[in-house]
């Protein structure tokens, strides 16, 4: 990195730590800390929600889950906005009549502060892991690309945080991440039309796309019922539905966001604007992977994006294995820009799509072979590649000065994620946890100052987390599958609590931890693609409390 792409670096993690904490500096009570004086106006709120959800996996990992399996992703996000009007017409005017600070303590007041504190509990698990994968997603791509130290990348990251979330507390995080969110459509606007930019004289945007077409990256929707295809508009509408209504209407880091709304309709316009912008947001990341795709059908492109995992099969016995099938993924190479440019003069073409579909094929099964080959040099080095792509093409191909920008973008995104967790994790457990079973009267300074220490706590925990992390299939769906493994069961709880009065506290609960052993169980036997845990967890719950109900009645009866 050049010393123009440090400056703008460092400039701007700088700023925004220093901004936020002398912004907001000196909150008076607990009202001030977590719900930032309940003043925020619906655009805060909006890119509040939007920042909160875009953690850097979002922008290291998307664009390589484009370059691999194309535009399908995008149909995860379908059900958001179907969700964003829900949580809008129920959640939100019970939130705000009740003045809740966390969306648990409307439980206690339904049920009983067993069912809170079990829902409070089960967030506090999920959150707690993600914030550290928060972390430990952009820290372990610089470790590995640029050569930082892990554990070094961890803590400065945490410790960043930490600073200015312990200072100014849930309107630190709003303020923040207004710049934040500036700051990443400005670097991902950037280098889209740069990559363009960079593309053959003749091949325009149009063409482009026909490219990626021709390799399916252009699929952008799939109506099969095959439950081994994860991401369908089935599993958006559906599962995708029940995630994000659990997620953004039960989930402390989201819905502190919106409780900090001036009024309620601040917090229903911001929750909007987020359901109708977020789906746009998502489809151009994706369309920045493919177009990294298409950039690397005509430039040279490594057989793995891990630089590391290179590295080490490159200095072992099985580097003139390696070699070989580098040679092969050349060839191929070499034979797909031809053909690139033969299609891009006949569009309409069969054979010429029918040769590069082979020549995919055969790519594909290099890449795999490449894979083996560098685990058999090391078993310990991650393989999977699809989180490495958009930072391998940001550091080799980028102009200095914009790189800086782009890592910006990166830690910027890592940052307003992690914040609003740290944030969400010791408002929950100060509120529903410490203050509601303290028997003590206390000022609320006192609070705000156990607040503090909590979030400290939390974000030492997170780092911790980071530090001992490995990473996995790809960083965004492991992010999404611990989610799903929660969340369902969660929002068939607060479902059960906002539509089906018969039930009480003794039955939910029960149906609660029940619900919550057999989802684990049935990840574990790997029978259903993730999203769908969200809607079995909410309708096991709904009936498994409905049951337990009806059985107490007849054995009291």
């Amino acid at each position: 990195m050049a010393t123009l792409d440090w400056s703008v670096l460092l400039f701007t993690l700088l700023f925004i730590v220093i901004y936020g904490s002398w912004k907001t500096r000196g909150s008076k009570n607990v009202k001030d800390f977590i719900k930032g004086g309940s003043e925020a106006k619906w655009w805060t709120i909006g890119l509040s929600v939007m920042a909160t959800q875009a953690s850097a996996i979002t922008f290291l990992s998307t664009p390589g889950q484009a370059f691999h399996s194309g535009m399908g992703f995008v149909q995860f996000y379908f059900g958001l906005p179907l969700a964003m009007i829900i949580i809008c017409v129920v959640f939100i005017p019970i939130y705000h009549r009740l003045k809740v600070y966390t969306a648990y303590e409307y439980l206690e007041s339904r049920f009983d502060l067993k069912t809170r504190s079990l829902a409070a509990i089960l967030f506090l698990i999920q959150r707690g892991l993600a914030a550290g994968i928060t972390i430990f997603a952009p820290a372990i791509i610089l470790s590995a690309v640029l050569g930082w130290d892990l554990l070094s990348l961890n803590i400065i990251i945490g410790v960043l945080v930490i600073i200015y979330t312990v200072s100014g507390g849930t309107k630190a995080v709003s303020v923040t991440q207004k710049q934040q969110m500036a700051i990443i459509f400005v670097g991902m606007f950037a280098a889209f039309f740069i990559i363009l930019s960079y593309l053959p004289e003749d091949i325009s945007f149009s063409k482009a796309l026909q490219i990626a077409g021709a390799s399916g990256k252009m699929e952008v929707l799939d109506f099969s019922f095959d439950l081994n295809n994860r991401y369908t508009i089935w599993t958006g509408f559906l599962g995708g539905t029940f995630l994000m209504l659990s997620y953004f209407g039960t989930d402390q880091s989201q819905v502190q966001r919106y409780l900090s709304g001036k009024s309620i309709r601040e917090s229903q316009l911001g929750l909007l604007f987020n359901g109708f912008l977020k789906v746009p947001m998502q489809f151009f990341i994706l369309l920045v992977g493919v177009m990294v795709f298409v950039f690397y059908q005509f430039n040279a492109s490594p057989l793995n994006f891990n630089p590391a995992a290179t590295k080490v099969v490159k200095n072992s016995s099985m580097a003139a294995t390696y070699a070989s099938l580098e040679e092969k993924h050349n060839e191929i190479s070499i034979q797909k820009k031809e053909l690139q440019f033969n299609l891009v003069n006949t569009p309409e073409n069969e054979q010429i799509k029918a040769a590069i579909k082979k020549l995919n094929k055969q790519e594909l099964e290099n890449r795999e072979a490449a894979k083996e080959v560098i685990l058999q040099a090391d078993s310990s080095q991650e393989v999977n590649d699809k989180d490495y792509v958009f930072i391998h093409f940001i550091l080799n191909n980028l102009p200095r000065g914009l790189i800086g920008l782009l890592l910006a973008v990166i830690l910027s995104a890592a940052m307003s994620s992690t914040a609003s967790e740290l944030n969400a994790l010791a408002a929950t457990t100060t509120i529903d946890l410490y203050k509601r079973n303290d028997k003590k009267e206390r000022t609320d300074m006192y609070y705000v100052r156990v607040t503090k220490w909590f979030t400290l706590a939390w974000g030492i925990l997170a780092i911790l987390v980071a530090s001992i992390a490995n990473l996995f299939d790809n960083l965004i769906q492991l992010v999404n599958i611990i989610g799903s493994i929660f969340y369902g069961n969660i929002l068939g709880i607060f479902l059960i609590a906002f539509f089906i009065k018969m039930v009480r506290g003794n039955a939910v609960f029960l149906g609660g931890i029940v619900t919550q052993f057999l989802i684990i169980w049935i990840f574990q036997m790997d029978v259903l693609p993730y999203l769908w845990l969200n809607l079995l967890g909410c309708v096991l719950v709904i009936v498994l409390s409905v049951i337990i109900q009806l059985f107490s009645r007849q054995k009291a009866g």
